[in-house]
């Protein structure tokens, strides 16, 4: 039977059961989705000022296309010096400078910013933003012990997909409004990013289990349990057997060299992996909405509502995978199975859902987009799985490396779909009209053979990601080869 000391005191499990928990570790993480939550309405506040943007800027769908795709310019760059930055500096402090970044950044637009305003705060932006899920989950690991960080990072990946969902509405009736306009919704995305960063100045602090911080964890047992425990643990981690789960014994993998981790077939596979979910982040922050205005022939008041679908799908597939992969390690599954492959077939779903889109309107049409687009938000999934192969010190590193590398996709999807319709012929119609039946089908043309190419593509890597995203054998092969004491 389970006694209160078995539970560790910070867990929602003793929460629940004894009413006692540590409010900072939780505080930490609602601020933290929090943070997530505006980093992606950052995103979307592209895609929902399109129409009156292009028009007020004067633009070509390509122009247009080329800003959105300016976002990640700098992303993966940052997102790889922050990521290293963060094995040094506490990451309370980069969390801050993020947030008054990402705030600061919204106001020129606000203030009469033309197009290449518009370009060059989109760039630092991104910049800005690159590092901002894979320290999130370093953060946040650091408030709770390895077998009880599941629930924390789920939230915190599923914050991400919130970000929409929570902004769309409201930014589209921002946008909508005569009195405000499009300008004001970056206005009010700079408003709420210095409330958070202000917030976040009396909140944020580093969690008991950072490697960067002098707290020591509360007790969970008695110390010679504990020693006992950690000596059995680290002699078995120390020659680690193939077949075996990685998933309780990562947290005692020894130091391995960065660019090992980064030659290994898990890591490239992960990278197209995460490559094929920018790709489809980048169409849903800066071509959905006009794709739903044009194609679909949704009112502005709708697209608001729909816009949110996709990422309300994805948050709900995050919640599921994330919850199936943990029963599954419990019940012994091997980390590949549990997360990895699960993570490959939800990636082939999307794209089976992509190549059916071009073939579907109306209802159908939504139901693909949302389903095809909501499945490859579980991105979150694959930084998760490569953290299992290395040690908690280089976790950062390496996911920030993945995501920046993954971020690829992102850079390419915005101006892909923007060149495939100016090659269909599409012409934005100007402003204060909506576009004809003819401008309607050429835009269409242009996208759908963009739904076609990513739906091939998720379809192989979905595949690939099945068969090559192992952390179990990644982390015993780097641990034989290549393991030192750092």
């Amino acid at each position: 039977m389970t006694t209160q000391s078995q539970i560790p005191p910070h867990t929602l499990r003793a929460a629940v059961k004894y009413g006692k928990m540590n409010r900072r570790a939780w505080l930490v993480t609602g601020a933290l989705v929090v943070f997530q939550i505006i980093n992606f309405a950052d995103k979307a506040v592209i895609g929902l000022v399109a129409d009156p943007a292009m028009r007020d800027l004067g633009l070509t769908a390509g122009e247009f296309g080329f800003i959105g795709s300016a976002f990640f310019f700098l992303f993966a760059i940052a997102a790889i010096a922050v990521g290293f930055l963060a094995g040094k500096v506490p990451t309370r402090w980069i969390l801050l400078v993020m947030g008054i970044s990402w705030a600061v950044l919204q106001f020129p637009m606000l203030f009469g910013g033309g197009a290449a305003v518009l370009l060059v705060t989109r760039i630092l932006l991104g910049a800005a933003e690159g590092p901002a899920t894979p320290i999130s989950l370093q953060h946040v690991h650091g408030w709770f012990s390895a077998k009880e960080r599941g629930l924390p990072s789920s939230m915190v990946a599923i914050g991400s997909t919130l970000g929409p969902i929570v902004a769309a509405p409201v930014l589209a009736w921002i946008i909508a409004n005569p009195a405000l306009g499009w300008r004001w919704a970056f206005g009010f995305l700079g408003i709420v990013g210095l409330l958070w960063s202000l917030c976040w100045l009396f909140i944020g602090r580093e969690g008991p289990y950072s490697h960067t911080s002098r707290q020591t964890p509360e007790s969970e047992m008695d110390d010679s349990a504990e020693e006992a425990k950690q000596e059995e643990a680290g002699a078995a981690v120390g020659r680690p057997r193939h077949g075996e789960s990685i998933a309780d014994k990562a947290d005692l993998l020894k130091i391995v060299p960065i660019r090992r981790v980064l030659g290994t077939r898990m890591f490239v596979a992960a990278v197209l992996a995460g490559a094929g979910c920018f790709w489809a982040q980048g169409f849903l922050t800066t071509w959905s909405p006009k794709y739903l205005a044009s194609v679909v022939s949704l009112s502005p008041e709708m697209i608001g509502l729909v816009s949110t679908f996709p990422w309300v799908f994805g948050a709900v597939a995050l919640l599921v995978l994330g919850y199936g992969s943990r029963f599954l390690m419990r019940k012994g599954v091997t980390v590949r199975w549990a997360l990895g492959a699960l993570f490959g077939a939800t990636l082939l779903c999307s794209g089976v859902c992509f190549l059916l889109l071009p073939h579907l309107g109306g209802a159908a049409a939504v139901i693909a987009v949302t389903v095809g687009a909501g499945l490859a938000m579980t991105y979150p999934l694959a930084p998760t799985a490569l953290a299992f192969s290395v040690c908690s010190k280089q976790r950062a590193a390496v996911m920030a490396t993945l995501t920046g590398f993954a971020s690829m996709g992102g850079v390419v999807a915005p101006a892909m779909v923007g060149m495939l319709m100016d090659n269909a012929g599409y012409l934005p119609a100007p402003k204060g009209v909506a576009d004809t039946a003819e401008m309607a089908a050429r835009l269409a043309e242009g996208m759908n053979s963009s739904f076609w190419m990513i739906g091939v593509y998720l379809v192989v890597v979905g595949g690939i990601s099945i068969l090559l995203l192992n952390p179990d054998r990644t982390a015993v092969r780097l641990q034989e080869r290549f393991a030192y004491n750092g």
